[in-house]
């Protein structure tokens, strides 16, 4: 019901930009975000770091998960949903709650906590003026999930993106903290640190690696960490029709530390930038 309440939001709101596209602000809706992406680099989104790039594009993930029992959990969504660029400099994120289904008769199925995320771009140059950029991003969710398919409480995350260019090379990273707004000392903070190492190769296909790492103080698993190694393909932008694209890639996450919530990550991503 609620992913159901989120796409018709999404349809009225494009509806009301092209009914209202004939002056003002949604008159420059898409010359502000032309102008927002030209002066930053061109590269393509992974597939688990969160790009410091500003993109305008609804995404689904379709994430399999499987823990330390061989279960795998399904995860419809993987908690993407609607990016738009309302200002320049300025990304917004309305993710759509995932919806997780456990296999597992024991663990109730159900939809997980609605998310936001703000990005601010600080520093940019399109390949042309030296390829970088530099992003703050502040993310925060709110406890709705469903059958304990959520955090206890809210969780407020900054941080600090970045990303540098060579030739047909980029590397895409991101850093991050998770605070909970109660129950520290039971939920613990998670330290996210994500890198990506992408090369282009025939203009539209992306072979990339990540590093996908975790650090947790604090809660159950205080003074544990993970890495996961993620071999992937991005292939796109390819266009639809007018403005919107098709860009579709996948990947595989390893676990490469002793301790790890999870295993043999299976990710399917698919994007429509407009």
């Amino acid at each position: 019901m609620r992913t159901a309440l989120f796409l018709v939001l999404v349809v009225l709101c494009l509806s009301s930009t092209l009914t209202f596209a004939q002056d003002g602000y949604f008159g420059n809706w898409f010359a502000r975000v032309d102008k927002t992406k030209d002066e930053q680099p061109h590269w393509v989104t992974p597939l688990a770091t969160t790009t410091p790039r500003l993109e305008e594009e609804y995404r689904y993930d379709q994430l399999w998960q499987t823990n330390a029992k061989g279960i795998t959990t399904d995860n419809y969504d993987g908690g993407k949903g609607l990016e738009l660029i309302p200002f320049e400099k300025v990304e917004v994120i309305f993710n759509v709650p995932p919806y997780l289904a456990h296999n597992d008769p024991k663990v109730h199925d159900g939809f997980g906590d609605v998310a936001f995320l703000v990005k601010y771009r600080l520093l940019s140059a399109n390949e042309e003026h030296g390829s970088y950029i530099l992003t703050a991003f502040l993310g925060w969710s709110l406890p709705t999930g469903q059958y304990k398919n959520g955090a206890l409480h809210p969780v407020i995350t900054p941080t600090i993106a970045y990303g540098k260019g060579f030739g047909n090379f980029d590397l895409q990273g991101t850093f991050g903290v998770g605070l909970p707004t109660a129950d520290t000392s039971l939920l613990g903070r998670n330290y996210a640190w994500n890198n990506t190492f992408q090369y282009r190769v025939f203009r539209k296909f992306w072979p990339e690696v990540e590093l996908n790492s975790t650090f947790f103080q604090d809660g159950s698993n205080d003074g544990q960490k993970q890495n996961f190694v993620t071999p992937g393909l991005v292939m796109g932008r390819f266009r639809l029709w007018r403005r919107v694209g098709f860009t579709f890639g996948g990947g595989y996450q390893i676990a490469t530390t002793h301790f790890h919530t999870t295993n043999h990550n299976a990710i399917l991503s698919i994007r429509f930038p407009f």
